[in-house]
């Protein structure tokens, strides 16, 4: 008897790994963090309104407006940030994502973002001292995700990890780090928490980091591309997506509606392409 409980048990482990519950694998799961671009800052039109619900998003704050609770799934309909936040190349990374993927795969994607922010906000070791020079009008967005926006993004990772398997990390932010030669260090130090903290691998979970507005649309943090390119340096595993012709709204800061379907599709290229080879 004791012999096929402990076989029992081997094959229970086997099939479900030793948490309580099976992942489906089916259900790929993205992390997108950042400040405003990531935020989502166009406005809304009709067309980005309709969304296969094989697109899903899982809520990070409490939405009255929007029907919705965090820590819940719902169909990716934006905004995918907060409650009034706008359009973020994670509408259309989503988007061109299952649309290229066979259909019985779905994507979810966790939306955890600051206007404004410098990557300092998401190191959970010195995210507090950052706080205290924040301006107010910041301090207010962040304390919608409790005061801390990375231990938000781990919480609702841990909850999207019941339920499906993370794939990759996107990150768009710099604008407040322009010139910062120390940024890719710093971007480390987050992606490394976030695999050591959700326990994921180095070598299966690739970053994804959005150009700024580029120079071509006299994008005024534009010299931070430069060293944005210099992330896989420091980073394998990561992958620098152009902003090359994406329209910009007038303050040359913010992309537009378009801007961000340009460059969230080409996120999605790039992680098509990179699953394409590792044939995952």
């Amino acid at each position: 008897m004791k012999k096929k409980l402990s076989l029992l048990f081997t094959v229970t482990v086997l099939f479900f790994g030793t948490n309580s519950f099976a992942q489906n694998t089916k259900f790929h799961i993205y992390l997108c963090l950042g400040q405003s671009n990531m935020e989502g800052s166009a406005k809304i039109e009709p067309q980005d309104t309709i969304v296969n619900k094989r697109f899903q998003v899982l809520e990070a704050v409490d939405c009255e407006n929007l029907k919705r609770k965090k820590g819940q799934w719902y169909t990716a309909v934006p905004p995918l940030s907060r409650c009034q936040t706008g359009l973020t190349p994670a509408d259309y990374f989503g988007r061109e994502m299952i649309a290229n993927l066979p259909d019985n795969v779905k994507v979810g994607v966790i939306n955890v973002a600051v206007g404004g922010c410098k990557i300092e906000l998401f190191d959970k070791n010195s995210y507090e001292t950052y706080k205290t020079t924040a301006p107010n009008w910041m301090k207010g967005m962040i304390d919608q995700y409790d005061g801390n926006p990375y231990g938000k993004l781990v919480e609702l990772a841990k909850i999207a990890q019941k339920d499906g398997v993370i794939k990759g990390i996107l990150l768009h932010q710099g604008e407040s780090n322009t010139n910062d030669t120390l940024w890719t260090k710093k971007v480390k130090i987050v992606y490394d928490n976030l695999l050591k903290d959700l326990n994921l691998k180095a070598e299966s979970i690739p970053l994804l980091a959005g150009e700024v507005v580029n120079a071509d649309q006299g994008g005024v943090c534009a010299s931070m591309n430069k060293i944005i390119a210099t992330l896989p340096e420091t980073i394998p595993n990561s992958y620098v997506i152009s902003s090359s012709g994406c329209p910009d709204a007038a303050d040359n800061l913010h992309f537009t509606a378009e801007g961000y379907r340009i460059l969230g599709k080409r996120y999605a290229t790039k992680m098509l392409e990179i699953m394409k080879k590792s044939k995952r």
